[in-house]
């Protein structure tokens, strides 16, 4: 089943370039025969010339980033950008939500809406849409959301996942947090689940565990896109003999979003390593789940500095503290495991009753997905993907930030000469506050 990407602004066309190239290297190494076919149809088609050319489209309010996407994927001679699948203009949207959001989005819908129809059509079986794009600026947050809600219309019984990009706490652009707060409140009533990734963590990934000295957009765009592409290539299920028939974006909601106040997602994946140290380290799978299973419950999102300290707490014992959760309580869990040994792990420590909120059994909440194939390179990893609390903390303080910005009305007449009002703002606060105490009181 094929996925439909569409890459949404600077932010959402770089990393959806890194995912393409890891997914397209990854599916081509070594014999992997049935493996390459399953990737290369749910992510690529081939063109007249016999060429990859990924399904995707390509959407930016200025040319510069997707004329460099598409010239790096065509010098890749491996795969390649459809050469009418893209969209741009000449002006961005400023880093202007409401920019974004009633000027750019409304103005150029047709012509996005034909791309990604276009795009549609050419899948023999549609698993879903995805759409990649930032928090923090205009056209990624902005058109994307307005892209999001004409999808959702147009499509109305496909899976729409959104992958976003959080802006680092320290601030890329002033009103970051605004941005922030009425795309996730618009796509909240949108998308059937929301993927997310924190530019902080990447960048600590970036430094303390590939070592990476002077850290780059590119070099956390890829640490995103090897995440992200250990979610999205194929796995097995347990009467597929042998056949890659999952549907990606389907089973992942049905999996993990349960409930429609609980669409928050994070990724987790053990183990991250410079690409000159992995032919010298080996890893057992008892190890890595140990480790992953720890990073879980006590909310470290890489192995390194994982606090053993915190433990799950007995039902009975659990209290919601006022300062929000110290205990990583999770909605429901996936875990994906690739590479050799794979049907011989136990993941038993996965299912215990203590790491889940009370409604649901740990054999609902708890899935496995699994492929022999070993993934970029990795002789054993693995992933996880948690709806739990571990996003609870990012959202609040991102939240506290624009509130206290709104209540000196800073800014604000930048989105109003757009069409956004007060009110929009209030609604958009009321909605994630009401988000933030669910995930709050998830026990």
């Amino acid at each position: 089943m094929s996925v439909v990407t569409v890459q949404l602004g600077q932010c959402g066309n770089q990393v959806g370039h890194e995912l393409f190239d890891i997914i397209c290297s990854d599916a081509q190494e070594g014999q992997r025969k049935v493996y390459c076919t399953a990737s290369c149809e749910r992510f690529f088609y081939q063109n007249a010339q016999g060429e990859l050319v990924a399904r995707a489209v390509l959407v930016d309010m200025e040319p510069k980033v997707i004329n460099q996407s598409m010239c790096r994927s065509a010098k890749s001679g491996r795969w390649r950008y459809g050469e009418t699948s893209h969209f741009s203009q000449k002006q961005g949207s400023g880093n202007n939500w409401a920019n974004g959001f009633c000027v750019h989005g409304p103005r150029h819908q047709d012509v996005v809406e034909e791309l990604v129809r276009r795009e549609v059509e050419r899948c023999d079986r549609l698993s879903g849409l995805m759409a990649i794009m930032s928090v923090a600026g205009g056209t990624g947050s902005g058109v994307g959301t307005y892209v999001t809600r004409y999808l959702r219309d147009i499509y109305p019984k496909s899976f729409i996942l959104n992958h976003l990009t959080w802006p680092y706490g320290t601030g890329e652009v002033i009103v970051q947090n605004y941005n922030s707060v009425l795309t996730l409140a618009h796509l909240y009533q949108l998308s059937d689940a929301i993927l997310v990734h924190e530019n902080d963590t990447v960048h600590r990934i970036c430094s303390q565990l590939l070592n990476i000295k002077h850290i780059s957009f590119t070099d956390v765009n890829r640490v995103i896109a090897h995440q992200l592409g250990s979610v999205l290539q194929p796995t097995l299920t347990s009467d597929s003999n042998g056949v890659y028939s999952r549907n990606p974006l389907g089973e992942l909601v049905s999996t993990l979003t349960c409930h429609p106040e609980y669409k928050l997602l994070s990724v987790s994946t053990i183990p991250q390593m410079p690409s000159s140290s992995i032919a010298y380290s080996t890893f057992s799978w008892p190890g890595l789940l140990k480790h992953l299973r720890q990073m879980l419950i006590s909310n470290s999102k890489m192995e390194s500095g994982i606090d053993w300290q915190v433990q799950p707490p007995a039902a009975s014992e659990r209290t919601r503290s006022a300062l929000g959760p110290s205990f990583n309580t999770s909605l429901a869990n996936l875990l994906i495991l690739r590479g050799k040994e794979v049907y011989s792990v136990d993941t038993g420590s996965f299912n215990d009753p203590a790491l889940y909120s009370a409604w649901l059994s740990p054999e609902e909440a708890f899935s496995v997905w699994k492929s022999p194939v070993p993934f970029n390179k990795y002789e054993k990893s693995a992933t996880l993907v948690s709806n739990s609390q571990a996003l609870f903390r990012p959202l609040n303080d991102m939240v506290g930030k624009a509130w206290n910005m709104f209540a000196s009305r800073a800014y604000i007449h930048q989105y109003v000469k757009y069409g956004i009002t007060e009110e929009d703002f209030l609604d958009s606060f009321t909605s994630l506050e009401q988000i933030i105490s669910s995930y709050k009181q998830l026990c």
